[in-house]
Formats: structure tokens, sequence, C-alpha cells
């Protein structure tokens, strides 16, 4: 115990762990007893385990040029059941209203009318996609999968930093990073009711197959991939294995006769549900970007026809803005007549006059967003910022007020993590994921953590130098068996009479490398999420 905790300093943010006094908060009692069993070299070498394990599956991780083990941190995230009692209904509320406004927004648009939302906000975001009005779903889900990301300081619990309806990615990590930490800490498993993850993939499996088209009965699910350079390409193809389905690319799709057709060495057969892990700009060269080799001509026609299901929906989007994300509270009590469980971080909204110029008096204490920015790309942290660089953003936001949104430096809260061979506190967030399956939507127990390892970075994302820790939910039932569901058999029907894209191997790399996924992990040397 001395050897890992003697020094373990006291920060200014709140640690998940260890307590003013520098005992254990409740949660981590278990682990911090095990802990203190084992010394700074012992506790090194399950690390060291860990990251063999790691290296040995194939799954690394780039930084700087220089293939690593994952970063995955030998001391995990742990939570008491009864505060995820209210992390996870907040997260589905959240979930809800995002799904009642993009099917308001891409139909009636009731909330611009009753003033909720102005309308200048929806069309003028980046990810409005015209081309998604009057698209309905047959189950009415947009949302299948999502990832909402939280974060955590002494004062006010948890709330949400941001909203992930587009193609989140991380999950197979929380699945990867479980297998592994058991391994592990087999005596911690064995004493402790962690509640399971392995239920993930039937779970979103069950929720695409009740998106499937009207009228029918087994419905065939693809994975729709960019391709192996793609920063998520492992991904795509642990989560199509786990359920049971095929993994696909865009030149293994056509569009004949109103309906999307796989080719299969036995001929063409229907597909009913996509998927999907590309971009919307990538979907459809039709009505989309023309010079695209990721997706297939024609789908965007059979999801308006409805004989296609495309999870997530094309539009998403729109509910990603970090503009939009500033009136989520008003439409949860709009949509659901609901106080929100879970609060957003205090934002200023540069678009109006008085929060502009406020933001530029205060810009060296700030933190400064793009609206569409992901995975930290173009965050600005003031008082990190140079006077340079202050100034120049200081001209970006007075030429483009609606691209930036502004929030306080948070402290976000901290767990020790084994930096050498102490324990260190790193700053930390959570990305919890949920699958709606139109009955009701389940929050997967845990998710992903992300730990920014460089001391005093509250950046989290890999690209900054992140890692992540496996996600402990305490309490609740014996798990269930995971049920894996099998495809059907090929249809048997003439061979496809489609031609096949000859795409330049240049152009396709390019396009994959371009796809966001978010988190910029790499994996096998192909890519992760």
């Amino acid at each position: 115990m001395a050897d890992l905790f003697e020094d373990y300093p006291a920060g200014v943010a709140w640690d998940e762990m260890i307590d003013a006094d520098g005992g254990s908060r409740a949660a981590y009692k278990g682990l911090h007893t095990a802990l203190s069993e084992l010394s700074a070299g012992e506790l090194r070498a399950r690390a060291e385990t860990l990251a063999r394990s790691y290296l040995a599956q194939g799954v690394t991780f780039d930084f700087a040029g220089e293939e690593r083990p994952f970063p995955l941190d030998v001391v995990p995230r742990v939570v008491a059941g009864d505060e995820w009692e209210h992390v996870a209904p907040g997260v589905a509320q959240r979930v809800r209203a995002l799904e009642a406004f993009l099917a308001d927004v891409y139909g009636p648009q009731k909330a611009i009318a009753d003033g909720v939302i102005p309308r200048s906000v929806v069309v003028s975001s980046t990810n409005f996609l015209r081309a998604a009005r009057g698209i309905t779903p047959p189950n009415g889900v947009r949302v299948h999968v999502s990832g909402i990301d939280l974060i955590r300081d002494s004062l006010d619990g948890w709330r949400v930093l941001e909203d992930n309806v587009r193609v989140p990615s991380g999950v197979s990590y929380v699945l990867s990073n479980r297998r592994a930490m058991a391994q592990t800490f087999p005596e911690l498993f064995a004493a402790l009711r962690i509640r399971p993850v392995a239920d993930y993939p039937r779970r979103l499996l069950a929720a695409l197959t009740a998106a499937a088209p009207n009228g029918v009965d087994e419905p065939t699910v693809v994975v729709l991939t960019p391709g192996v350079f793609n920063s998520a390409y492992y991904e795509h193809s642990l989560l199509a294995r786990m359920m049971g389905v095929e993994l696909v690319e865009g030149r293994d799709l056509f569009c004949a006769s109103g309906r999307v057709w796989m080719r299969t060495t036995q001929g063409r057969r229907r597909v009913d549900v996509i998927y999907r892990r590309v971009d919307d700009d990538y979907l459809d060269p039709v009505v989309f970007r023309n010079d695209s080799f990721l997706g297939s001509p024609g789908l965007m026609t059979c999801a308006r026809s409805g004989t296609v299901t495309i999870a997530n929906a094309v539009g998403n989007g729109v509910a990603d803005d970090k503009l939009v994300y500033t009136y989520v509270p008003d439409l949860i009590r709009y949509y659901l007549s609901e106080e929100p469980i879970l609060r957003n971080v205090d934002t200023w909204r540069l678009e109006e006059p008085d929060a502009l110029e406020e933001v530029l008096d205060r810009l060296d204490e700030l933190v400064v967003k793009p609206v569409d920015g992901s995975g930290g790309k173009g965050l600005v942290v003031g008082p990190r910022a140079s006077r340079s660089e202050l100034a120049a953003l200081r001209v970006r936001l007075r030429d483009d007020p609606r691209g930036w949104i502004a929030q306080p430096v948070v402290q976000l809260s901290t767990i020790p993590t084994l930096i050498g061979d102490n324990l260190r506190p790193r700053h930390t967030d959570l990305r919890p994921f949920a699958v709606n399956d139109g009955e009701s939507v389940f929050v997967l127990p845990g998710g992903l953590t992300r730990v920014a390892l460089p001391e005093g970075e509250l950046v989290v994302n890999s690209s900054q130098g992140g890692g992540s820790k496996d996600t402990w939910v305490l309490g609740g039932a014996v798990p269930r068996r995971a049920v894996r569901h099998g495809s059907d058999l090929p249809q048997s029907v003439a061979q496809d009479e489609a031609v096949p894209i000859d795409s330049n191997p240049n152009d396709v790399r390019a396009q994959v490398m371009q796809q966001q996924q978010g988190l910029a992990f790499r994996v096998g040397g192909g890519g992760a999420c």
C-alpha cells in the first residue's frame, strides 16, 4: 500500500478513489484493498501482462507514428450501483429526446414553430441534411446506437459533455478491455459483483433486427465498413463477428429493382438493415459526394422507399452539433415533459452578441470548441494558449460565431493511474453506450472511460496521448447468456447484373482515412475507433 499511495498527490480536481483524508471512497473499497496487497512491482507486472495480451491480439495504438500496445490502464474506474441508477436513466432520457428532435426536424419541425429552438440554428448546421427530409424509419428509430460523453466534478456530479449519435465508436474497447481485465484480476471479478458487458452484441443485433423494413420476417443485417484503412476497422469487424453478420464494403453492395443486394459466391442476397460505419458524405455518391468509393449508389433511394434501413440514420449529425447541444435540456422538457436528469456543462452560444463579447473578454479563461468538431480537433484551451493563438482565435470567432461554443475549464475528475511504477491522478471522462430497439433504450453498464495520461492534461483523446480504463458498475443480477444469432442462407436468385466500380486504390485509401470516427486508436495496423 505504501509503495503505491504514500506519495499520491492531492490535486485540485475531485478524485474518484481517494478522499480528502487519504482513504478510499465506498465504491472503491474492494479495489483499494486489492491494490493495497500488491507491491508496485506486482502491479507493474500485471500491467505488462495486459499490454502483452493486447499486443498478441494485434491491438496496438499509433502515437506520433509509433506503434504501441493499446493504452489500457491497469486500474479500473468503479461506479456504485446506486449511482449508475442515476446515470443510465439520464442517458436513456437524452437519447429519447434526441430521437424526438430528429423525427421533428426532418418532419413537421414543431419545436421550431413553437420557438423551442431557432430555425437558423438547425438549418445552418453543416450536418443538417435536406436529403434526409421525409425518410421515416420503419420502427421510428434513428438513433440505434449512441455514445453520450459524460464528465464528473466534485460539486455537481455527472454532466453531459457532448452527444454522439452519428456513428459513435469505442464499444469494441469496452468489450476487449473487460476480457483483458477479467484475466488480469480474476480474484476481483470473483469477489465483486461487476455488471457484465458481454450482452451488448446481442442487444445491438436485436435492435437492428427490430428496425427491418415492414413485412420482412427474417431480415439480413450487415455491417458496412469503409475498409481496413479506417481507424475503427477493428471495431467493425469485431461487432460483425460477435453478431454473426456479414462485414461488407460499399463495393459488396448494389441497388437493383428498388432494393439493396449483397454480392456473394452463391449469387446476390437481399440486404434489409445496414449498420453503417461510413460517414454521410460517403454513403451514396448519387446524393452526396459523387467521388465516393465507400458507399453504394442508390442507397438513399432505397431508404426513402422503405426497402432498407440505414442505422444510424442519415442526417443524425444535426443532433451532434454543439450549438444544438445547448438546447437539449429545453428539448427534453418540450418532447418528454420531464426535467433533465443529467445537466449540460455551462455553455456560451457565441452567435448571441452579448455572449460573444463576454467570451472575447475572457478568452484566456475558457475552452472554445468548433460546433462540428470531434476527437478534440480544433479545441482551444484558453489558459494554455499562447497570445498569438488567442489573437488568431479571436478573429475566427468574430468571423464565424455560429461555428463555435465556449465553456469554462472543467476540472475533470481524476482516478489513480499507473504511471511508471507509481499511481498518479489522471483526468477522465466516460462514454456510456445506449442501444434503442424502438421499445426501450438499453444503456450498457459502464462504457468507455478515457484517461489523459500526460500530467495535468484535460483532453482525453488518444491524439493527445490518452488511454482508457475498464469501467466497473457494481451490483446487479447474474449475467444472462448472450445469444448468437445465425445468418440466413443466401437467397437462390439470378447472378447479380450490376457492374462493379473500378476504383483507384489510392483514392479509396484516402477516403477511408478521412472517415471521422471520434477516437483515433489503431488496432492491428489497420485501425480501431
